[in-house]
């Protein structure tokens, strides 16, 4: 998240952190590769919500714990040096994700994947890719993922470290939309067009997504809804949702999720409320350039990640089985958002 959470998040996570998970057990993976073994996964995950039999929502299993490790141990590996923005690490990563979206299936929406920012001092790019849809009609209106790739880079050093690997802050959000992009490019089950949209600068100050989305108004395009994914590395605590919603209150996007799911994937937090997350991420600049709903899903919730915007912010800390879950609970989601025949989601 930006820069602008970090007064006031570095003092209330100093008082209210507890330990980073509850109620967990190593995930079961005895043949997978070594760095999985003792990986924590939730209670929450394990327990599926369609065993009380109150939901029938389409069950996926798509991603896996070792489909995220793949993405999650590059993006956020000391080699990148933190992603910041202009740096040659955000570039080996913009490289990473674009050969991702080509072997996916997914075209470049510009001339090529990288978009360069015209609001950045220096040479910063996002990497922007489409998937067409297969409706006559509904192909022209579009649906936006995105979450943002770069961090900190190198900062001040802690214990004798000074990169900031930026996992969860968002590494974890981008492997989300890699990992949604992989299924949608194998899949072709949407009538909408997707935009699989990682943004550079939002450390910035969300220049990346401000640059994309006022390059999109520009162009004229009959923009639906904007699903924006942050800080989705590690469980919350006590929670009987998987993420939240911020702007929860401002639209029914909760209440469409939960009914492509067929559960309680998405709640509200009261947190986010309270510091004004949804103008936080780059779901903002959508929201200000459209007036569509534009809102992040995330699980940082506040109580459950003591490592924002520190050195510490390390893959060690992932929960990449809870990560999984999240993509394959999300699949349904964006398929429902992407099919239905009117735009469901308005808001209030």
């Amino acid at each position: 998240m930006i820069r602008t959470l970090t007064s006031f998040l570095s003092v209330l996570i100093l008082v209210s952190c507890g330990s980073k998970k509850i109620n967990n057990e190593t995930v079961l993976n005895p043949d997978g590769p070594e760095r999985l073994k003792g990986r924590m996964v939730s209670e929450e995950i394990k327990t599926s919500m369609n065993d009380s039999g109150k939901f029938s929502g389409k069950e996926v299993v798509f991603s896996t714990s070792e489909d995220i490790a793949v993405l999650m141990d590059y993006l956020a590996s000391d080699a990148l040096e933190g992603r910041g923005s202009g740096t040659k690490g955000i570039e080996m990563a913009a490289d990473f994700i674009e050969d991702r979206f080509s072997s996916s299936g997914i075209a470049p929406y510009f001339t090529t994947y990288k978009d360069t920012l015209e609001n950045f001092e220096g040479v910063a790019f996002n990497v922007v890719g489409i998937l067409e849809g297969t409706d006559s009609a509904l192909k022209n209106e579009y649906v936006v993922l995105g979450a943002h790739y770069d961090h900190l880079g190198i900062v001040s050093p802690e214990n004798g470290d000074e990169i900031a690997n930026g996992a969860n802050d968002n590494a974890s959000g981008t492997a989300t939309v890699m990992e949604l992009a992989r299924y949608f490019g194998k899949e072709k089950s949407n009538k909408r067009s997707l935009i699989f949209a990682l943004f550079s600068a939002e450390e910035k100050g969300l220049l990346g997504s401000r640059h994309l989305a006022k390059k999109l108004k520009d162009q004229g395009l009959d923009m639906y809804a904007m699903l924006n994914y942050e800080m989705v590395g590690v469980p919350m605590v006590d929670k009987d949702h998987l993420v939240y919603l911020t702007g929860y209150e401002l639209s029914n996007m909760a209440e469409v999720s939960n009914a492509y799911a067929g559960e309680k994937v998405v709640g509200f937090l009261p947190q986010a409320k309270e510091f004004n997350l949804f103008k936080r991420s780059d779901n903002y600049a959508f929201h200000q350039e459209f007036n569509i709903p534009s809102q992040t899903y995330s699980t940082f919730d506040f109580t459950n990640f003591p490592y924002y915007h520190k050195v510490d912010d390390e893959t060690s800390e992932m929960d990449y089985g809870h990560m999984a879950t999240i993509v394959n609970k999300m699949i349904p989601i964006v398929e429902g958002i992407a099919n239905s025949p009117v735009k469901e989601i308005k808001y209030k």
